[in-house]
Parts: C-alpha cells; sequence; structure tokens
C-alpha cells in the first residue's frame, strides 16, 4: 500500500512532500521523478519495492505538493542533490538506492557523482550522463535539434502556454510527439496529472531555465560557456542505465562513451521503449531494477 500525503522539512529550508510504501528501517531506496510528472510516476514500482524497502518517491521542490521557491537560483542541481541528501536523513539513512528518470536522472547523476558514499547503486532510465549530454548538445546537430524543445520552455510565458486549453500541449507529451498511443495514460492517470498541473508549473519550467544545459543559441550561448573535464564526471558507484530507444527527445546516440565514465556499467536497450517506458512496461522495469539491486 502506498502511503502518501508526508512531509520532510529539511535543514535547508525546503519542505518536500513523498510518498511512501514498505517499512521504515528495511534498506531504503529512493525513487526520483522527472518534468512533467510528480511521485506518481513511481505508484508501479513503491508497492512492488516496498515488500522488501523502505520504498520512497518524493516531490522535487518545484512540483505537486512540494514547495515552490520564486527565486530561479534555487533549482540549480546541486541544491535539488542537497534536498535528496537531507531528505534521506531525515529517513534515518546514511546510503541508498537510487533510481531516477528524466529531471530526475539528471539530479541523480550529479548526487552519485559527487556524494557516491550515499549510493548503494544507482539505476538510470532515459536521463543522459551531464558531460554526454553537454557534448551532444554542442557537437550534434540532430541532438540540438531534438532539444529544442528546452529553449522553448525556457522562453517566458511557457506557463500558460503548458496549462492552456486544460493542459493540452502537457498531456501531448505523453500521448503525441510520434510516439505510439499512451495506452497507460487513461482518464484517472490523466486527472491526478492534471491535479498537480494545477498547483503550478513554474518550478518545473525552472528546472530547464536555470540548467546550462540547453541547445546553445545567439542569445545564450549555453553548454559552449562550460569549461568542463572528463574527469569531474565520472561515477565511481554500479550503474544500470536502462533506455528506451525510441525516445524522441534523448535518442539512444547519448548511450555512446558512458562506460568510459563509470568503470561498473551496466546498459539494458529497450528497442521499443519511449522515454515513457516506466509507465509502458512497468513490470519489465520493476524487474530489470529488482535484478540488479539484488546481484
Amino acid at each position: 500500500m502506498i502511503k502518501s500525503n508526508q512531509f520532510a522539512s529539511l535543514s535547508n529550508g525546503t519542505r518536500l512532500h513523498y510518498a511512501s510504501a514498505g517499512e521504515q528501517g528495511k534498506p531504503l531506496i529512493l525513487f526520483v521523478h522527472g518534468f512533467p510528472e510528480f511521485w506518481y510516476e513511481w505508484a508501479a514500482q513503491l508497492p512492488e519495492f516496498g515488500k522488501d524497502h523502505f520504498a520512497v518517491a518524493p516531490d522535487l521542490r518545484g512540483f505537486n505538493l512540494s514547495d515552490m521557491p520564486a527565486d530561479l537560483s534555487a533549482y540549480k542541481a546541486k541544491h535539488i542533490v542537497d534536498d535528496l541528501r537531507l531528505l534521506a536523513a531525515h529517513l534515518g539513512y546514511e546510503k541508498f538506492v537510487l533510481v531516477a528518470h528524466d529531471w530526475g536522472g539528471a539530479i541523480a547523476w550529479n548526487l552519485a557523482i559527487a556524494l557516491p558514499q550515499l549510493v548503494h547503486k544507482l539505476i538510470i532510465i532515459n536521463s543522459p550522463h551531464p558531460y554526454l549530454f553537454m557534448q551532444a548538445l554542442t557537437g550534434d546537430s540532430s541532438q540540438k535539434s531534438a532539444s529544442g524543445y528546452m529553449n522553448w520552455l525556457r522562453a517566458e510565458g511557457a506557463e500558460a502556454a503548458l496549462a492552456k486549453d486544460d493542459f493540452v500541449l502537457m498531456d501531448g507529451f505523453f500521448n503525441g510527439m510520434g510516439q505510439p498511443p499512451a495506452d497507460w495514460y487513461d482518464k484517472a492517470t490523466q486527472a491526478k496529472y492534471h491535479e498537480c498541473w494545477s498547483r503550478g508549473l513554474s518550478g518545473g519550467v525552472n528546472y530547464y531555465r536555470a540548467s546550462p544545459l540547453h541547445p546553445p543559441t545567439d542569445d545564450n550561448k549555453g553548454p559552449l560557456q562550460l569549461n568542463l573535464k572528463p574527469e569531474d564526471f565520472r561515477v565511481n558507484v554500479p550503474v544500470r542505465v536502462i533506455w528506451g530507444e525510441n525516445d524522441k527527445a534523448l535518442p539512444a546516440s547519448l548511450l555512446n562513451g558512458l562506460d568510459t565514465f563509470i568503470p561498473d556499467l551496466e546498459v539494458v536497450r529497450i528497442p521499443e521503449g519511449t522515454h515513457w517506458i516506466i509507465h509502458e512496461q512497468p513490470d519489465r522495469v520493476n524487474a530489470l531494477i529488482r535484478g540488479f539491486v539484488e546481484a
């Protein structure tokens, strides 16, 4: 059974909402959602892993029932990483398994790179390694084109456009964009997402606005301004990457070279899976997570 409406007041001043399944005291497994989702992205995972873990899925800051800071700088990755570190400590844990998708994956990569001592194992689902994504945004014309939506989301007024006509554009993220029909996005699920989105969209959009990782433009060079060293982006924890290869925004080419950053890496490719593979094949995703966690 999933228990929601739980809140953690963290020492950095942020109040996070989270849902959980299982017994506190058992090994912690954190599930971290992306955009435009919320904790409910993991509704098929929490009961499964609550059988033998304390399975916790927070709403990231800016989403749903968690705090939504007005300051754009509050959405820099380092602050979201700090939220997850403090949430684990609030729950009584010094180490955990981390499972993450999309923007949650971006945060999880950063956490595992900066604080490997906190992570038993990392499972990433359709979220590119930050250094490889930076390289693709600056040197791969097809990736620049596929990521063009990021600059649209960064623009002023994106929230109003997303909310217009009862969130029709946001529904299209799941059930459009050249993807197969999203059978999982039924009326009941849609109602839950609309309820979440009606609480505010600026927080989620601010993740894009606060990040330098977006296609460069004449007005904002984005990743072209960065001077990053690849050796600073090694991931020294065991990692399994699950990738739906029919992802229109994040093609499987983003996996090229990943093994140079991660000594202990497994990659599982799902050719027919889209960006929303968690929803499309929840049992398969659960089996892939469990197989890695228990290995």
